[in-house]
């Protein structure tokens, strides 16, 4: 069973706008089957024979009825040269598509950046809206278009903390998604032990890579999810909790083979232009690119999180970015979060294209808590009407766990997640 896959309208948009397209992402996210939809011919450089053909005559790899379907392209990194190549002397819109779970281990052997000539996009493992576990009646689309008579009042009933705890140890990965609840957990459990295994990996990068120094740097990470944690103190954490010496450039190494595995998301910080004298602070915020691996990393079971609501707060929060992200970007946008030195926080800065935006606090649920984001929501819109040339949010929401959907009398909305969709 396929799910249909929000990166697919902008699959279709950059291949009839670019001569070639490369989709990257962490492994098992489903690149390759959504790709599939749009190939006419393929060639996958998944065996030992295949790679090294391929590195003996990339030329050849090209041959094929167009459009062209690469598959781990970044085996064969001298790919990217004769595609570039191939579309100087003979350009045609969607003549290939790369994919890729890591970067070349060779970065250098990548002559040209094929500006012009090759796009990139990024996929994700799958949100709610996907995985066709949100029932979709809250679009942020319509938020942003203003039609707040669409809003729906849902008392949404049918959602547990129990099934949000369960959605975030299985994540979005479509082998967990389609397996059967009971062995689902399993599943992905599977596939975090699979994920530093690089003994015959081709990349003598990863191989030069201690799978437990990488753990113990995922498992820092995912003690200080959805924080602005500095680098120095995910160092610190490794040192002290492992009782192992890292220095810094030992750890940027590791980071760098994190990053080209495409594990980890750091947030960017938005930075409106405040005339005030409030700094806007530029730390960006620690996320995965699905949580299942910082539950895996921590061996956090949904009867653990269930055990400990705050550490669930902050887990809970990256999912919701990883929602928020695929959302958002289908819509031309991205997300970003703010902080400034006067104290002033927001969990998720939701900022399309053509400059609109709107502001998200997340919570698990509770009035408290929801009284406490929508307060935030306001503080923010008063500042940036107050103090910056942006233009006012388009709306503010207060995204939560469980609960639901309604307006508030002082024009905050509160959503679930299981309610939202693009």
């Amino acid at each position: 069973m396929y799910y249909k896959r929000l990166i697919e309208q902008e699959i279709e948009l950059k291949m009839r706008t670019s001569g070639a397209l490369v989709v990257a992402g962490p492994k098992f996210c489903g690149k390759t089957t959504t790709c599939m939809l749009y190939q006419k011919s393929f060639m996958k450089l998944n065996t030992q024979q295949a790679i090294s053909m391929a590195r003996m005559n990339p030329k050849a790899v090209l041959n094929g009825e167009k459009p062209r379907l690469i598959d781990e392209w970044q085996k064969a990194p001298d790919v990217w040269n004769q595609v570039k190549d191939d579309l100087d002397f003979n350009y045609e819109f969607g003549k290939y598509i790369l994919t890729g779970s890591s970067t070349p281990a060779d970065k250098t052997t990548v002559h040209h950046s094929g500006v012009g000539r090759i796009a990139s996009i990024k996929m994700r493992p799958m949100s709610l809206w996907e995985s066709q576990e949100s029932k979709g009646s809250v679009s942020l689309s319509a938020l942003f278009d203003g039609k707040e008579d669409e809003f729906p009042w849902d008392m949404n009933q049918d959602f547990s903390l129990e099934d949000v705890a369960y959605l975030l140890c299985r994540g979005g990965w479509p082998i967990s998604v389609r397996a059967p609840r009971d062995i689902a957990l399993e599943v992905t459990k599977n596939y975090w032990n699979g994920l530093f295994v690089f003994e015959d990996c081709e990349n003598e990068r990863f191989r030069n890579k201690k799978p437990e120094v990488l753990r113990m740097i995922v498992r820092s990470y995912a003690r200080h999810i959805s924080t602005e944690a500095a680098a120095s103190t995910i160092i610190a954490d490794v040192r002290q909790s492992n009782e192992r010496t890292m220095d810094a450039k030992t750890f940027a190494d590791y980071m760098e083979a994190l990053n080209d595995l495409y594990i980890l998301e750091d947030m960017r910080a938005w930075n409106p232009n405040i005339r005030s004298k409030t700094s806007i602070r530029s730390t960006p915020t620690r996320h995965f690119v699905d949580t299942s691996i910082a539950c895996r990393a921590l061996g956090v079971s949904p009867k653990d999180l269930m055990g400990d609501l705050e550490s669930f707060g902050l887990f809970f929060e990256d999912m919701a970015v990883r929602d928020l992200r695929i959302y958002t970007e289908s819509l031309g946008g991205e997300v970003l979060h703010y902080r400034d030195n006067a104290g002033l926080e927001c969990d998720a800065v939701l900022h399309l294209d053509d400059g609109r935006w709107g502001a998200v606090e997340i919570k698990l649920g509770g009035d408290d808590n929801i009284e406490a984001g929508a307060s935030t929501l306001k503080q923010l819109k008063s500042k940036i009407e107050e103090k910056s040339d942006e233009n006012a949010p388009s709306f503010l929401l207060v995204l939560t766990a469980v609960g639901g959907a309604y307006r508030r009398e002082d024009g905050v909305f509160v959503a679930p997640i299981n309610l939202l969709k693009p």
